[in-house]
């Protein structure tokens, strides 16, 4: 577990600075100096490519983690291991540009509502969007393979962050339109794609001389069924995550979109380690599946399971208590103080998946792979249902709550699954642990008086968070050493304390 939490705690420093840059990015200047509409138009775009991306991948980066241990092997450069991989993400572009040609006209008659004629007039975006999106992703997973995570998520949270700045500015101050800001943006994107492209092929072997003979027959059968399922499980996967703002773009238009957009964003701020820790506990996770070594498997995923629960709790609750000013703070607030109430409910699936989701990297990585596909295509159903009644009724609010339990049942039988396949649960007594001390902090919380600055409503706001989240950040540090939570936690802390001290 050493080698994840050095690299988490790298890479979730790099979230928490690109979290620092994208909170004034995407709450202060992206909502001053864009219209709601065009924070949907560009939120929109990239869902639709990246649906496509993932169909395009081909399933290259679990099949790439899977099956790398196999290959495995400096001498031979891991057997042409970087020649067969980089196959997957070519193929699958140049098939699914195909697949979305053929199905433009049906995606543009979904969303021919007045209210999203705006997407269809640029529909034909998503495509270059969609091509940078699968080759950034690859390069990524090619980085996690080889373990070392802490620069692409530099570049994804700070670089891309710092090129959307000047895109904003240019947007907002005439020199662009909406097709530069669109143009810009994905060759924003495809600036990083190439960063991270060099940088991988630098740290990983990238030897192409290969041996087709190393490839018998039932690997070969091994590799194609597995990408096959993860294919359509990826893409059934991303439908059932993005759902939620797929249906409401089109029942309800680009402007309830770009205020969702937003209000995801504050959500997300609350998955930042699990996007860490995920990716440098999958490769462990795949020698130990592979070795069957159940002992380490089960330690693996309770170790994931209670850093990622312990960081999305405290993080939902100092986005909660502080939730009144931020919107107080951003610009036009008051547009986006409308999803208050989503932005709790889908902290609420974050904690979910930073409780459970490691559970879906386990089974992936295992002979019952399959099974994940069945619950996920069924739970697309149930989500469909519970979108189309909520989102009419509460609008945005609705989509959230209908995200919140389809994937909380999504979670729950995917561990269900794992229960019964792998005989593995996450769950501890430290996660009670947990559970009082986000209850202890709230309870705080409330003892804290408001600080109020007579006649500067924002300058009371900036103060009330600043003077709030320092106390109880303060008492969290505590509370988490005191009770021991994370062994690794308190290793790192004290390590720093004996080297403060001398």
């Amino acid at each position: 577990m050493g080698i994840i939490v050095r690299q988490a705690f790298k890479a979730t420093a790099v979230h928490y600075v690109g979290a620092v840059i994208g909170i004034f990015v995407s709450l202060f200047l992206q909502t001053k100096c864009l219209t709601p509409d065009a924070i949907g138009l560009t939120r929109a775009l990239y869902t639709i490519a990246e649906i496509f991306s993932l169909l395009a991948l081909l399933g290259a980066g679990s099949v790439g983690m899977r099956f790398f241990p196999y290959f495995k092997d400096e001498a031979s450069g891991n057997h042409g291991f970087f020649y067969y991989f980089r196959l997957m993400p070519i193929v699958g572009t140049l098939f699914f540009t195909l697949v979305f040609l053929l199905f433009q006209s049906p995606i543009e008659q979904y969303f021919s509502d007045e209210k999203s004629a705006l997407l269809c007039d640029y529909i034909y975006y998503a495509i270059p969007l969609f091509w940078v999106l699968v080759f950034w992703q690859f390069f990524e997973a090619f980085s996690n393979i080889n373990m070392r995570i802490a620069v692409p998520k530099g570049v994804r949270e700070i670089g891309m962050r710092l090129m959307m700045v000047g895109i904003f500015i240019a947007f907002y101050k005439g020199w662009i339109g909406i097709t530069g800001l669109i143009v810009a943006y994905i060759v924003g994107y495809g600036i990083c794609m190439t960063t991270v492209g060099i940088y991988s092929t630098h740290i990983g072997c990238t030897e192409t001389r290969h041996d087709w003979s190393f490839i018998t027959p039932d690997m070969r059968s091994k590799v194609l069924k597995y990408s096959g399922f993860l294919t359509i499980s990826a893409v059934s996967g991303t439908i059932l995550g993005q759902l939620d703002l797929i249906m409401l773009t089109s029942m309800k238009g680009l402007y309830d979109t770009g205020v969702y957009a937003i209000v995801l964003y504050m959500a997300e701020v609350v998955n930042m380690p699990s996007r860490s820790i995920t990716p440098i506990s999958a490769p462990i996770a795949a020698q130990a599946i592979k070795d069957n070594d159940s002992v380490k498997i089960k330690q693996l995923y309770q170790q994931v399971s209670v850093h990622q629960t312990l960081a999305a709790s405290v993080l939902l609750l100092f986005v909660w208590v502080n939730l009144d000013n931020i919107f107080a703070m951003i610009p036009n607030g008051e547009t986006y103080a409308v999803g208050k109430w989503a932005v709790l409910l889908l902290g609420m699936t974050r904690i979910m998946y930073g409780m459970l989701n490691f559970g879906n990297t386990l089974i992936s990585f295992s002979k019952y792979y399959y099974w994940t596909l069945v619950i996920t295509i069924v739970l697309i159903f149930f989500s469909i249902g519970t979108n189309l009644f909520f989102i009419p009724l509460y609008g945005l609010n609705g989509a959230a709550l209908a995200t919140l339990i389809a994937l909380s049942l999504s979670y729950i039988f995917q561990q269900a699954l794992v229960q019964w396949k792998m005989h593995c649960h996450p769950f501890t007594w430290h996660h009670l642990l947990i559970l009082a001390v986000v209850a202890i902090l709230y309870g705080l919380n409330w003892l804290i008086p408001n600080v109020i600055i007579d006649g500067q409503e924002l300058l009371s706001a900036v103060a009330d968070c600043a003077v709030r989240s320092s106390i109880l950040a303060v008492v969290a540090v505590v509370l988490i050493y005191t009770f021991h939570i994370s062994a690794q936690v308190n290793n790192i802390v004290d390590k720093n304390i004996a080297k403060f001290r001398k």
